[in-house]
């Protein structure tokens, strides 16, 4: 007769009894041991299955020193990564992904100093095989601080000024910019405003680069046609307003997200201008709920955020197997999703 645990559960025992082999053995095969005959695997799998066992994962994490979990680490204030339609793709992306590959996501913010602490403190304390981390502020400690970690880490976008010595994944951000001012420009557009990031992050940065690079190769001025502001709805309309008092001859406007985009539309339309006829617009990000659904529906610089994700979990699962992997900046493609608001 074979033991059970106090709360009824079948117990490993059980599972080697079920299946006719040591209990050594059907602790090898749950564990993917090499050392264990195709037939003994297949019967202790089919064993746990029908028993219905899970089995203890502090007592397995001592035999794969894994814990079966990743941290997905956001250095960015809470309430705006939720009202943020692309960083909420992130994260309902690094969920799939990492579920895909039979791991527990570990959602942390990371925005003040407080924070830095307790998140490396915790990173540090052997909670996480790894961890992947979109810190896109240049000035932000975060990046610098996880260096010392002794668990892999894979950045999501360049992270701060760490050149060297770190994996990271990002977009080809002044690509997509030339594609989205190329079109205006082939669309004959020739006061080609645009609505810049943020310029403490790498993405907004290079965004306004290719814009810039492109109006210069066309032979067009881009003095007084950008305003920063803030990736947020409220921000892009302000920016908007901005541009039409300062160059109200302006017949296109590159906006450096989809939510900005949003908001510069309504400050287009309140003042009159219509869209394309007047002023054509076209953003960044291509995000399936805000994009296709404006009033007209937004031509924007398509990146999916579950490529990003995909490409960063596949590097940390290399890294967990001991793969030698140099450190590089993987740069993923972008496209150009045209619609009618250009």
């Amino acid at each position: 007769m074979t033991a059970r645990s106090e709360d009824g559960r079948p117990t490993l025992e059980d599972v080697a009894a079920f299946a006719g082999v040591s209990r050594s053995t059907a602790s090898r095969a749950l564990n993917d041991d090499t050392y264990v005959s195709a037939r003994s695997r297949e019967k202790v799998l089919a064993a746990a299955r029908d028993l219905g066992y899970s089995p203890n994962q502090a007592a397995r994490s001592l035999v794969t020193r894994r814990t079966g979990a990743i941290a997905v680490v956001l250095s960015e204030p809470e309430a705006r990564l939720l009202d943020d339609p692309y960083r909420t793709a992130v994260m309902r992306a690094g969920y799939r992904e990492l579920a895909d590959v039979g791991c527990q996501m570990v959602l942390i913010f990371s925005d003040t100093r407080e924070d830095l602490t307790r998140t490396v403190r915790f990173l540090e304390g052997g909670h996480v095989d790894g961890v992947l981390v979109f810190a896109p502020h240049r000035s932000d400690p975060l990046p610098r601080a996880l260096r010392l970690l002794r668990v892999p880490v894979v950045f999501g976008g360049q992270a701060a000024d760490l050149r060297r010595g770190v994996h990271v994944v990002d977009f080809d951000n002044e690509g997509g910019a030339r594609l989205a001012v190329s079109h205006l420009v082939a669309a004959g557009r020739r006061r080609i405003a645009t609505i810049a990031g943020p310029q403490d992050q790498s993405a907004p940065i290079d965004r306004l680069a290719g814009w810039r690079a492109t109006l210069v190769d066309a032979g067009l001025d881009p003095e007084g046609l950008a305003e920063e502001s803030d990736f947020t709805l409220a921000g892009g309309a302000r920016a908007m307003a901005a541009l039409l008092e300062r160059a109200p001859d302006l017949d296109a406007v590159f906006v450096a997200s989809d939510m900005m985009a949003v908001g510069a539309l309504r400050t287009l339309s309140s003042a009159g201008r219509t869209i394309p006829a007047d002023v054509a617009v076209v953003s960044f990000d291509d995000n399936a709920t805000l994009a296709p659904a404006m009033t007209p529906p937004l031509t924007s610089v398509h990146q999916d955020p579950r490529e990003q994700v995909h490409a960063m979990v596949e590097t940390l699962v290399n890294l967990l197997d001991g793969q030698d992997l140099k450190p590089r900046r993987q740069i993923l493609p972008v496209s150009l999703a045209v619609r009618e608001s250009s």
